[in-house]
C-alpha cells in the first residue's frame, strides 16, 4: 500500500487506468476487468471526464459512466478510491472557475457519487492565474465534493507556484502529480518536476506506464498486434533505445519469473516520489501481469540494468 502525498488515501498495488473503458473495452469487458481488479485487492481507479471523446460517436464521459454504473451495481463506492480529471471534456474545456464547477458536477453525476477522492487538472492553462484555478478547486473541497486535488501535465515552475499560492492563501494544495513517465519516456518527469514533487512531499502517479503497451513486450520486429495503440507503440521499435529496453526487460523478467510488463511497472514503483504507476487493461488476461507487481522487488543490479538501457 502507498500513501498519496499528505492525504489519508492509502492505495495499491497499482492504479487501474480507466481510459479503455467505453473505448477498446465495452461495458461488459470493463465490468469484468473492474471485478477482477478489486477481487485481487486493487482499490484505486483513475479516469477523466474526456475519456473517450476521441472515438467517433462518443461525446466524452463514457469511462466515468461505466465506472459509475459498476460502482452502483456492485455497491463498491466505499471500497475504492476514484480519481478523475477536469479541463479536456468537449463541453468543459479549460480551467476557468465556472468550467471547473460545471465539469465537477457532470463528473459526479456520471460517477454516481457525491464526492471525488482525487481531482486533477488534466492539463495546465499557463496563461490563467494559478490562484483562480486553486480557488475553484478549493471551493469543491470545502463543499465536500472533492477530497484532494492533483495536477496532470504541469510544468515544474507552475507546480511550484501553485504550491506556494496554496500555502500563502490557505487554499487546497496539490497532493499528487500525474506525468507521462516510463522506461521510454524519462525526461518527461525526471529532473525539475520530480525535484518539486520531492521537496513538497507530492506523490507521482505516472500515466503511460507501459508506453502504450510497448513495455509489455508484445511489440517485436516482424510482429503484428491488433490494438488501437499499435501505431504509437510500434514507433518505439524504430529508436535505438526501444530494442535495448526490451532486451533488458526480457532479461530481468526471466530472472524474476514474471512478464516484461510486471518488470516495467516494478521499475516505476521503485523510483523516488512514485507512489505507484497507472496502467490499464482491456481484458482480464491483460490484468494479471499488472497485478503481479505487488510481489516483485527488483534488485539493485536489475534496476541499474534498466536504468542503463533506458538512458
Amino acid at each position: 500500500m502507498a500513501r498519496i502525498g499528505h492525504t489519508d488515501l492509502h492505495v495499491g498495488p497499482f492504479c487501474l487506468g480507466g481510459n479503455v473503458f467505453g473505448w477498446s473495452a465495452d461495458r461488459d469487458g470493463s465490468f469484468a476487468v473492474l471485478d477482477a481488479y478489486t477481487a485481487g485487492g486493487g482499490d484505486f481507479i483513475d479516469t477523466a471526464d474526456v475519456y473517450s471523446a476521441w472515438v467517433d460517436g462518443h461525446t466524452g464521459g463514457e469511462s466515468e459512466t461505466i465506472i459509475g454504473e459498476w460502482l452502483a451495481r456492485r455497491g463498491r463506492r466505499d471500497d475504492v478510491v476514484i480519481a478523475t480529471k477536469v479541463g479536456s471534456h468537449p463541453d468543459h474545456r479549460g480551467l476557468a472557475p465556472s468550467t471547473i464547477r460545471a465539469a465537477a458536477e457532470a463528473s459526479l453525476r456520471r460517477l454516481r457519487t457525491d464526492h471525488i477522492d482525487l481531482y486533477y487538472i488534466h492539463r495546465d492553462e499557463p496563461d490563467r492565474p494559478v490562484e483562480e484555478i486553486l480557488g475553484a478547486l478549493d471551493e469543491l473541497v470545502r463543499a465536500g465534493k472533492v477530497r484532494y486535488i492533483g495536477a496532470s501535465n504541469i510544468g515544474a515552475d507552475r507546480l511550484a507556484g501553485a504550491l506556494a499560492a496554496s500555502e500563502r492563501d490557505g487554499l487546497a494544495r496539490f497532493e499528487a502529480v500525474q506525468p507521462e513517465y516510463n522506461l521510454m519516456s524519462r525526461g518527461t518527469y525526471e529532473g525539475a518536476l520530480a525535484d518539486v514533487a520531492k521537496r513538497n512531499g507530492l506523490s507521482a502517479l505516472p500515466y503511460y506506464a507501459l508506453a502504450s503497451g510497448f513495455l509489455t513486450g508484445k511489440y517485436r520486429p516482424g510482429t503484428t498486434v491488433d490494438s488501437v495503440r499499435a501505431p504509437r507503440a510500434r514507433r518505439y521499435l524504430e529508436s535505438e533505445r526501444g530494442p535495448r529496453v526490451l532486451e533488458a526487460l526480457d532479461r530481468v523478467a526471466g530472472e524474476q519469473g514474471v512478464e516484461p510488463a510486471t518488470v516495467a511497472l516494478a521499475w516505476l514503483a521503485a523510483q523516488p516520489t512514485v507512489a505507484m504507476p497507472i496502467a490499464s487493461a482491456r481484458t482480464v488476461e491483460q490484468l494479471a501481469p499488472l497485478m503481479a507487481v505487488v510481489d516483485v522487488t527488483l534488485t539493485v543490479e536489475q534496476l541499474a540494468l534498466l536504468d542503463r538501457a533506458s538512458s
